[in-house]
């Protein structure tokens, strides 16, 4: 095993144990995964009135609130099909060319893309726009977590991990704090037109980008394979993956994945719509109207949104002692099984409407904190010449799988009488998911104390 240590002795240590260098890595991945988040999640605020605005429905319909809920699922099912085959090929040309390259060459992508959405003319060219973004969105998160994984010291990197998952309840407060500026206060009489202005804010990353490419340079962990190794045996090949020396890796990566995506879109993509729906019902028995009942329903996204990020952001920072002290096969058990209880609570019991919202943090705890386990868990799992090609495959195949989920999700409820009590049903079941995943722990390959392989 090679001795090459991604530390610079020369550099002052900082808080952490990390260089300036080594922290500004880790804040450059942090700002690419957070508007990797904030991008990806746009669409699901301004769904109802994008939607309804593109197929020339009236807003708060039968057939807008039906709409709103099959193209989201459809949308979404897009993001995640798009996702998974960018983090694939970027994962590979990261592997190939270079970490920094390819992140802040998504963070571009996905930016452009995503500003796109708000000049769309119909919902075909939306789910046009929303593919390319979805490219790059996948491609950012293997090349980001690999190198933040090669550059800090190897006794940091779960520390370092979830900090660096800690960005996407951050993007996901952004990108509420957008939708509810523009949609709930600028233009909160003009839903037919602020979704385009919200889309719009999508820009922002790659004007990001362009300041944090400037002294940004690869891991000398990975340029130092690539020179040493390129010659004996080549750029990794997307087959070696399923060879004999690493299938248990990436059975065990892709099983982790597969679960904790299926949770997290299943619940999170309908959150606008859910309490979009409960606030709408709030405004009706208030006798609200126009700009005001809009301005309630959008209270009541921002409040579920937010409690689901601030859950996932103190659920992603628990990672840490937990994968430290207990491995990361415990911590796997631990948090499937609050995921399982999580979701029936809030879906599958009777509350007041106002209650389900609080229930949310809840969730976000479990099925959006463990997410903060897989920007070091992945890289563990793989040497550094097949690390993004690993990490990005079993991080973005998940995604494939769980794109049928939003997708069913939407398609049956909004064949429902009452949409949302469909759509709450439907929600509850997704509790099955991290119950299967609880069997499948057998197979997890345990990395706790492992040394970062070259």
């Amino acid at each position: 095993m090679s001795s090459i240590s991604p530390a610079q002795p020369a550099e002052p240590i900082l808080a952490l144990d990390l260089t300036a260098r080594q922290w500004k890595v880790l804040f450059a991945a942090w700002l690419g995964w957070g508007f990797d988040i904030f991008d990806a999640l746009l669409f699901n605020y301004v769904a109802a009135n994008c939607i309804a605005s593109l197929l020339h429905l009236t807003l708060g319909t039968p057939e807008a609130k039906s709409a709103a809920l099959f193209w989201t699922g459809v949308a979404s099912s897009v993001l995640l099909l798009g996702s998974a085959a960018g983090g694939i090929l970027f994962g590979r040309i990261a592997d190939r060319f270079g970490r920094s390259r390819t992140m802040i060459g998504t963070m571009v992508l996905y930016a452009v893309g995503t500003a796109a959405c708000a000049l769309a003319p119909n919902l075909w060219v939306l789910l046009l726009c929303r593919l390319i973004s979805a490219l790059g969105i996948g491609g950012e998160w293997a090349a980001g977590a690999s190198m933040v994984a090669e550059v800090v010291p190897e006794k940091r990197r779960v520390e370092a991990g979830a900090l660096l998952y800690s960005s996407a309840p951050v993007g996901l407060f952004l990108a509420t704090f957008v939708n509810w500026l523009v949609a709930g206060v600028w233009m909160a009489g003009d839903p037919a037109t602020s979704w385009r202005w919200v889309f719009a804010f999508g820009i922002l990353p790659a004007l990001v980008a362009i300041l944090v490419r400037r002294g940004l340079r690869e891991p000398e962990r990975w340029a130092a394979v690539v020179e040493q190794g390129a010659a004996k045996v080549g750029p990794a090949r997307f087959s070696e993956l399923f060879s004999p020396a690493y299938r248990k890796m990436t059975l065990s990566g892709l099983l982790m994945a597969v679960t904790a995506m299926l949770m997290w879109w299943g619940c999170n993509a309908f959150i606008p719509l859910v309490a979009g729906g409960l606030g709408d019902r709030a405004a009706a028995a208030g006798g609200l109207v126009g700009a005001a009942r809009q301005g309630l329903i959008e209270s009541w996204k921002t409040t579920a949104t937010n409690l689901f990020n601030l859950g996932g952001l103190i659920g992603t920072l628990a990672t840490v002692p937990v994968a430290k002290r207990l491995g990361r096969r415990p911590m796997y058990a631990i948090y499937f099984s609050l995921s399982a209880v999580a979701i029936f609570m809030a879906f599958g019991v009777t509350w007041p409407e106002q209650w389900r919202l609080y229930l949310y943090f809840p969730v976000g705890v479990a099925v959006f904190g463990v997410f903060g386990s897989f920007t070091y868990y992945l890289p563990e799992l793989f040497p550094t010449r097949l690390r993004s090609t690993g990490a990005g495959f079993c991080y973005n195949a998940g995604r494939v799988i769980a794109a049928g989920g939003p997708f069913i999700v939407g398609s049956v409820a909004s064949k429902g009488a009452n949409s949302l009590d469909t759509a709450l049903s439907l929600l509850t079941w997704i509790a099955v998911v991290p119950v299967l995943g609880l069997f499948a722990l057998p197979w997890v390959v345990e990395t706790k104390g492992r040394v970062l392989e070259d």
